[in-house]
């Protein structure tokens, strides 16, 4: 029995192998596993919903189960990376004695122009610039609140799998696979 995650993934960089790796373990797969493995390979940060969204089209799982399949796995991703974060954050403040992390007043314009222009751009550019748990990491250290983080990745992350759905069925279409 050949490993759930992809060899790519373990250590070797080069895409082309991450590709086939996801595309073989999903045609490996049968049934609901198929949808399982999306949520999952979703999930990992190499790989994410523009891996494993057109490669699953292409393979022949249903479009739409596929995209809400990886927006669940990218998002829920997203939101334990969150999660952990403030633990960390609350942990840390703990370690140094209580301090709060609260930045001064002189920052608060800077602040409000990052979450007013520069988280929006981020999540929305993320998927296909950073990947969303690098870009989500950024925010955080940045200073936007993990709510306003959660809500601009969900935005970004289901505006490109929409996308991608679409490219992926529009493209296969044009092609005349689907």
């Amino acid at each position: 029995m050949t490993p759930l995650l992809p060899a790519a993934v373990a250590g070797n960089s080069s895409l082309v192998p991450l590709l086939v790796d996801v595309g073989t373990r999903l045609e490996e797969a049968t049934g609901l596993l198929q949808y399982v493995l999306v949520v999952v390979f979703a999930a990992i940060p190499v790989i994410e919903i523009l891996v494993v969204v057109p490669v699953g089209i292409g393979i022949g799982l249903d479009p739409l189960l596929t995209g809400v399949a990886a927006f669940v796995g990218n998002v829920g991703s997203v939101y334990l990376l969150i999660g952990f974060e403030s633990r960390l954050r609350r942990w840390w403040r703990d370690r140094r004695g209580g301090e709060s992390d609260e930045r001064p007043d002189r920052y608060a314009r800077a602040r409000r122009l990052w979450d007013q222009y520069g988280l929006p751009g981020l999540s929305l550019a993320s998927p296909v610039l950073t990947g969303v748990h690098i870009a989500t990491l950024v925010a955080l250290v940045a200073g936007s609140s993990s709510r306003s983080v959660a809500w601009w990745m969900t935005v970004g992350i289901a505006v490109w799998t929409v996308a991608l759905v679409l490219a992926s069925v529009y493209g296969l279409s044009v092609v005349g696979i689907i």
